[in-house]
């Protein structure tokens, strides 16, 4: 076997693993776009729309059902890969076992981030440590380079040992900066050295039919799980000749222990991923004064390489072992503790000290590694240190105690005097109500969320209690340590928004009727958007058929916002997005909008509407209606259009009439269901406003090219469906029994 031709390339780590991935030729990739992991599928969908990539892409509505898809495609025998982070990673965390102990190879990448809450997307290893135990090899790539080396190792080695392969790197540090980097010129050579693909029970051939995944009880459950740890050492002997074979392709060797300055060390710095290189340079400027200090990386975490670690470390009389995450209480991170255990285990004499250093992100520069290098030098009885942590902040401890805004009592917002009818009063009435969201906060000019907030919560006299999904509306408002609410505010995940509201909900509920808290009434509101009811929906549906007292508010923006415009189940059909571009083989998103309000209304809530900024008088009216249900009834959900100038690529001044002619075209027609009763609101065919749904594509960036002779097929189907769909509620609207 001989060195490969091979080309430059400057990109980042989501790039060059997304040339793994093309030049490997995957079968199927089943994802949900998460930061700072989106590129990769952002990357390989652009090169599907230009016809360079020949893969199935799966977007699904979460991790966790992105995960299915690839255990179900890796069973049928298909090469699959899979890209994810942070929470994610987590949310999907219960699969992994399931395909690690049936033995379905597969390759996912993780560029790990920090793991909420609180939020933060930066990049730590928080993430990648939960991956320990669940019978996965893991390879921790520190470099752009290693992480497209890596990819195509990892599937090589899953094939082999019959394992699901992780390829983890540092989030942003390594995922987003551009390095100089070497690939394969040719995709052959890349596809000689992995192999054919073998089934060795083949779950499709129905001559010989097996079953996956049985109930098993001991002993059986037990030798299934030695067999994995046979798998795993299996992967511990096979994969040194991997690297081996591939580096006198690529001429780039990789073993399961690197070091700079490591051989005659006698103090070791010990860390994972991009600080490795960083700490390189310190070693240089200690070197030259004289000082014998070396830094010290892992190419994998699962298999764990001890014996070839404890070779490295048994000569050092100062080591510190540096994590980017915390084990909390267990006297520091994961990668500490097993480092530490292989020194007791093999007799390695130097003393060692744990750091947890650079969450959520932080920084790591030559002087940080300088550092230390002396801490690790010093004489100190504790053995456990937090880097970076700012201590003794009065000034912050006095910005704890303040209190920016007086509290809205329910006199203040009582100002509509509506009588025993809900109307919402006269819109000018309205303008008096104290605002909820204070001014400033960092949403784009333009953007729908804080207009449809604000106009929602204008028509809702009594006191509010908010939860904001995962989104743009919840990043804009809440840059800790300040917040742009008035109002008891709370944050959780995408997925469980709704149920987390109905825990809260229940509880205030609870305290009422034991006199815990004073009686009164309480409008409790999710505020969801950005795709939060597409990963939520299961979430929400089972909310709102438990029958709680709550108010879903939805912002659709038809598209992952927060992360920068991926397309979701809500994105019209044929808009682009970074997950669904335009080229000679792809017209922009393959599928018809997601038609949420008509399934909340078949879980036969109390209360249904849509609104749209640029009809007011209704939209009070139904906020007004819909805060009635939810105190006194049940769930009520509300959805309004919400505009998106930066990613619908139109004008920010322009966007009221992009509203309206969405409601014009009917593509957001405006009704609501009362008690199951469906009643149009406004009906453009009447009122002589009607207009074809190009109109209103053609006034946005994303839709645009769909005025194209080429599109016209699409537009004709996108105009069909939203006609027949404008049919049926006109028909539900004229029967109480549709």
């Amino acid at each position: 076997m001989q060195e490969c031709k091979q080309i430059i390339e400057f990109a980042s780590g989501n790039e060059m693993a997304s040339m793994a991935i093309k030049q490997i030729g995957y079968d199927l990739m089943g994802y949900y776009p998460i930061t700072p992991s989106t590129q990769i599928a952002e990357n390989l969908d652009l090169m599907k729309a230009e016809g360079n990539l020949d893969l199935i892409m799966i977007a699904a509505e979460g991790e966790h059902s992105a995960a299915g898809i690839c255990y179900g495609a890796a069973v049928g025998g298909g090469r699959v890969i899979n890209a994810t982070s942070a929470n994610g990673l987590l949310y999907a965390l219960e699969q992994f076992p399931v395909q690690s102990g049936t033995r379905f190879p597969m390759v996912m990448n993780v560029a790990c981030r920090t793991v909420s809450g609180p939020l933060s997307i930066k990049g730590d290893h928080s993430d990648i440590m939960y991956m320990l135990n669940v019978g996965w090899p893991i390879l921790f790539a520190h470099s752009a380079q290693q992480v497209y080396d890596f990819n195509i190792v990892a599937l090589k080695l899953a094939e082999t040992v019959r394992l699901p392969v992780v390829v983890a790197y540092d989030g942003f540090f390594t995922s987003h900066q551009k390095r100089r980097c070497m690939r394969f010129e040719h995709d052959e050579d890349v596809r000689n050295f992995i192999g054919e693909k073998h089934e060795p029970y083949p779950f499709l051939d129905l001559e010989h039919p097996i079953t996956i995944g049985s109930y098993m009880n001991e002993p059986d459950l037990i030798n299934n799980r030695y067999q994995l740890h046979l798998a795993m050492e299996e992967a511990k002997n096979v994969l040194p000749k991997m690297f081996d074979e591939y580096g006198t392709l690529c001429g780039r060797s990789y073993k399961w222990c690197e070091g700079y300055c490591h051989e005659d060390a006698e103090t070791l710095l010990v860390l994972l991923g991009s600080s490795f290189d960083t700490a390189t340079v310190a070693v240089d400027r200690l070197r030259k004064q004289g000082r014998k200090v070396g830094v010290l990386t892992l190419g994998a975490l699962r298999p764990f390489p001890e014996e070839e670690l404890a070779e490295i470390l048994r000569y050092a009389s100062h080591i510190l072992i540096a994590d980017r995450q915390d084990s909390y209480g267990g006297v520091g991170g994961n990668f500490s503790m097993e480092i530490r255990a292989v020194m007791q285990k093999y007799g390695c004499a130097g003393k060692v000290k744990s750091l947890v250093y650079g969450l959520g992100g932080k920084d790591f520069y030559v002087e940080d590694a300088i550092t230390m290098f002396d801490m690790a030098e010093e004489e100190s009885p504790d053995n456990l240190f937090y880097y970076g942590v700012e201590k003794g902040n009065s000034q912050q401890a006095e910005l704890e105690k303040q209190q920016f805004f007086a509290p809205l009592s329910a006199e203040k917002t009582r100002i509509l005097q509506q009588s025993n009818q809900v109307t919402g009063g006269q819109i000018n009435q309205t303008t008096a109500m104290p605002k909820r969201l204070a001014p400033g906060h960092g949403a784009c000019p333009g953007c729908g969320i804080p207009v449809n907030i604000n106009m929602l919560l204008r028509a809702i006299e009594d006191p509010v209690v908010l939860l904001f999904q995962t989104g743009c509306g919840m990043i804009v408002t809440t840059p800790y340590p300040k917040t742009s609410f008035k109002v008891p505010y709370l944050h959780n995940l995408f997925q469980n928004g709704a149920a987390t509201l109905s825990g809260l909900a229940e509880i205030c509920y609870r305290k009422q009727e034991k006199g815990e808290l004073p009686r009164g009434d309480i409008v409790f509101i999710m505020v969801s958007g950005d795709g939060g009811m597409d990963i939520g929906m299961g979430s929400a549906l089972s909310t709102a058929m438990r029958g709680h007292r709550l108010l879903m508010f939805e912002y659709d923006n038809g598209g992952y916002m927060n992360t920068g415009y991926q397309f979701s189940y809500s994105t019209p059909k044929g808009a682009v997005s970074a997950t669904s571009h335009v080229g000679r083989c792809q017209f922009g998103k393959r599928y018809f909008h997601k038609d949420m309000p008509q399934l909340m209304a078949a879980a036969n809530i109390p209360y249904v509407a849509t609104v749209a900024e640029s009809n007011p008088v209704d939209f009070i009216k139904k906020a007004a209606k819909a805060a009635d249900y939810a105190k006194k009834e049940g769930c009520a959900y509300v959805k309004a259009i919400s505009a998106c100038p930066l990613n619908w690529n139109d004008a920010p001044d322009k966007e009221r009439k992009v509203i309206e002619a969405a409601v014009d075209c009917c593509y957001f027609p405006l009704y609501e269901v009362e008690r199951g009763i469906t009643t149009l609101s406004y009906d453009p065919h009447k009122s002589g406003k009607k207009i074809p749904v190009l109109d209103w594509l053609s006034m946005m960036g994303r839709t645009k090219h769909l005025k194209n002779n080429e599109y016209n097929a699409v537009v004709e189907s996108l105009q069909e469906e939203v006609d027949r769909r404008f049919q049926c509620l006109l028909a539900k609207s004229e029967n109480p029994y549709l």
